[in-house]
């Protein structure tokens, strides 16, 4: 297991030696992108095992912690089986996402909880059926169906009402959970009765509790808010005589996309859990984190080519075969990411936009960034996108999905081939 002081912030990094060449660990991009072509999604196994372990290294002795990563982050099966292989569970929000568990690391459905706001009979079936550890119920019909399906499958469901404490998340609006305005959880002032309602169902078994509030929250300060109003509700029901197993504090502790170099990933794990321990206190539960874009975000490069460098009167445009539908965060959050290039040219850097192929205006992964001289054939790498870059691409423009690569040490896997034209034509009819 690695030491904190060996957590480096990035995998990525130019060669010391000879003509600087940008490498994943121990492998160059250049190699990777003759073998597998462009637009193609790099991650590094290392980087991810290394943050993975940051969060077991920050686990106490006497509390029960379990690590359950959140798939939606980036679902490969290669990601999953190798974070179940260091004793993870996941935190799903769909049935979808359970199969690729059960097709990943079947051993680990027993460490899945199921989150979601929409969760269909047919889901909440497959979950049941599955002995997940627990179904993160957001409202109140929803556990009526909950208990109605584990009644008619005749198998006990464990429940964690997933609970809204109203706290501000410091995020962007989109990716903020936790405010009453919110569509997610229930209101934490009726957490109390609905419990107790549920304790007389036979095949209902209240587990825990769990709140999420948001996702790339940088400060601590809104976690241990949370937990401590969390604590006060478990205090609650076990003076009714409901003692709830397990406290599930979430996800959505962020990384720093703007200036990685000052990040400290180990000091950013450790203030993150000791504001939840601090708001727990001694509350004789076990604990739940879902960490999902802290694992694999930085782990993550898009590799693209330039394929024309554009000037009009007031702008150049450095296009690339990777577009929007690739990775859709600049243009769905106007998210930050550093774009490096693969092998520098020397010269003065120049404002420039880095855009892609799709047919909208808003397809652009930088606007007005300096950047070294680059030429059509160069070699970019958009970092720090592991997380929430293929996962949430798309075939508009009916443009194929990258491929994707792993790298551990010198090992380079294919994990996910190119999609190819027949492939997103397999699915449509034709009278």
């Amino acid at each position: 297991m690695a030491s904190p002081q060996a957590i480096t912030v990035r995998p990525f990094h130019y060669s010391s030696t000879g003509k600087p060449t940008l490498f994943c660990g121990q492998r160059s991009l250049e190699s990777l992108a003759r073998e597998h072509g462009t637009p193609l999604y790099v991650y590094s196994a290392d980087q991810i095992r290394q943050r993975f372990h940051l969060f077991q290294q920050s686990a106490t002795t006497s509390r029960q912690t379990l690590i359950c990563y959140a798939v939606k982050a980036n679902s490969a099966l290669a990601i999953l089986q190798l974070l179940a292989a260091e004793g993870a569970g996941f935190d799903i929000v769909s049935g979808g996402e359970l199969e690729r568990v059960r097709r990943a690391a079947p051993e680990a459905l027993g460490r899945v909880v199921f989150s979601g706001a929409g969760k269909t009979t047919e889901e909440i079936d497959l979950g049941i059926q599955a002995e997940i550890l627990a179904f993160h119920v957001e409202s109140e019909d929803e556990l009526s169906l909950l208990a109605a399906r584990a009644a008619r499958l005749r198998r006990p469901a464990r429940f964690s009402l997933r609970v809204n404490p109203d706290v501000f998340a410091q995020t962007h609006p989109y990716i903020s959970t936790g405010l009453s305005e919110h569509k997610f959880g229930i209101p934490i002032a009726q957490a109390r009765r609905i419990y107790r309602a549920a304790q007389a169902h036979r095949w209902l078994q209240p587990h825990g509790v769990s709140v999420h509030i948001g996702s790339q929250i940088c400060s601590a300060e809104p976690f241990g808010a949370a937990i401590q109003r969390v604590a006060r509700l478990v205090r609650q029901l076990a003076a009714d005589g409901i003692v709830l197993q397990s406290v599930d504090a979430g996800g959505g502790l962020g990384i720093d996309y703007e200036s990685p170099r000052a990040f400290d990933p180990a000091a950013t794990v450790s203030a993150y859990r000791q504001a939840i321990e601090q708001g727990l206190g001694n509350l004789p539960v076990s604990l739940v984190l879902e960490p999902g874009r802290f694992l694999v975000a930085q782990a993550g490069a898009l590799l693209t080519r330039v394929l024309y460098v554009k000037k009009n009167v007031r702008r150049t445009f450095v296009i690339t075969d990777a577009g929007m539908n690739d990775l859709i965060r600049p243009a769905l959050y106007e998210a930050y990411h550093e774009i490096l290039p693969v092998a520098p040219r020397t010269g003065r850097t120049l404002p420039v936009d880095v855009v892609g192929p799709v047919c909208e205006s808003g397809d652009f992964f930088a606007r007005n960034r300096r950047m070294p001289p680059v030429l059509p054939g160069d070699l970019v790498a958009v970092l720090d996108s592991g997380a929430y870059g293929m996962a949430q691409s798309s075939n508009y423009n009916t443009r194929p999905r990258p491929a994707e690569v792993l790298v551990q040490g010198r090992e380079a896997r294919l994990i996910r081939r190119r999609e190819s034209i027949a492939d997103l034509f397999a699915p449509e009819l034709l009278p």
